[in-house]
């Protein structure tokens, strides 16, 4: 029986070149120890900056990193963003290189991919699997906007939330999570991480706007649709509203319909956050609701949503 050279096995070439992947990438992996029992990873994303998922962190001191020669070194928590689970931390008198960073826009449905992760007994982790689905930017259910819509082809395994996601050339495209979507392996990209980053770096959270309300998508009545004469026939009911608000402020009331935000239409959750963007802050919005079956219009000055303890 002939036997096959290593070097003209293509399996072999495959498996030498995911080795040499991990083994590349995981010099920038850490093991964050930011909850109770199992750590999560993370990525140094630049020169004395770490990345990681941020519903991994659940204190906003005592945090520590496991780097990969075995050192454990104090970080600081620079900001989190839960509206795209991105948390930044900060070290010093640590030099590492950075991971080299790819475009997730790139990413197609079938195209191989490795997470790299980090636990403090075991080293360098990986999971090898394939890109599960890909889109455009989109909304998540916090309110943050993502470059790009990436799925893995399934979940994720315990300490893989805040692992690199590297695509076949080495390049890490992203960052993996399993907050974003139940049941599901998301990628925060890396255009997303670079811009979160910057704005946690420079102020320690990610502006967005807030109206004080509570609502839930409900469908018009058809005499509603006719008589406004509108193109849609889904708005957001105010079913709460926040004591001193800037939604009560306006005079908006629990049981008015929201149908328009700033002459956009409103016709579910993610009509509303796109519209309150942190450009939005303070400006006069006008707001057109359904009171009492009737077109009733107002305007609310849009406040900044106030930042949760996200870490308890």
């Amino acid at each position: 029986m002939e036997t096959t050279s290593s070097s003209a096995n293509p399996l072999v070439v495959l498996s030498d070149g995911l080795a040499d992947i991990v083994a590349r990438v995981g010099q920038s992996v850490v093991a964050i120890h930011g909850r109770h029992r199992m750590p999560s990873s993370g990525v140094i994303w630049r020169h004395g900056v770490v990345v990681t998922a941020a519903h991994t962190i659940r204190r906003e001191e005592g945090i520590d990193l496991t780097l990969t020669d075995g050192r454990t070194v104090a970080a600081v928590l620079a900001g989190l963003d839960p509206g795209t689970d991105l948390a930044v931390l900060k070290l010093d008198g640590v030099d590492l290189d950075p991971v080299e960073s790819g475009d997730a826009r790139s990413l197609k449905p079938g195209h191989l991919a490795l997470a790299v992760a980090r636990a403090d007994e075991l080293g360098a982790s990986a999971d090898f699997g394939v890109i599960g689905s890909t889109g455009g930017p989109w909304r998540t259910w916090r309110g943050g906007q993502l470059d790009a819509f990436v799925r893995l082809d399934g979940g994720l395994r315990p300490g893989f939330s805040g692992a690199a996601l590297a695509d076949m050339r080495g390049q890490v495209v992203g960052i993996c999570t399993s907050g974003l979507m139940r049941g599901a392996g998301m990628v925060i990209p890396a255009t997303t991480v670079e811009r979160v980053a910057d704005e946690l770096l420079a102020k320690g959270r990610v502006s967005r706007g807030y109206l004080g309300v509570g609502t839930q998508q409900v469908s018009l009545l058809d005499a509603w649709v006719d008589k406004m004469n509108l193109s849609f026939n889904n708005g957001l009911l105010i079913s709460s509203l926040a004591p001193g608000g800037p939604a009560e402020q306006a005079g908006i009331l629990i049981g008015d319909v929201l149908i328009e935000l700033d002459g956009q239409p409103c016709r579910d959750i993610g009509d509303l956050h796109a519209a309150l963007g942190s450009t939005s802050i303070g400006q006069p919005l006008p707001v057109t609701l359904i009171r009492g079956g009737e077109r009733h219009a107002c305007t609310v000055t849009v406040g900044e949503r106030p930042q949760r303890h996200s870490c308890r």
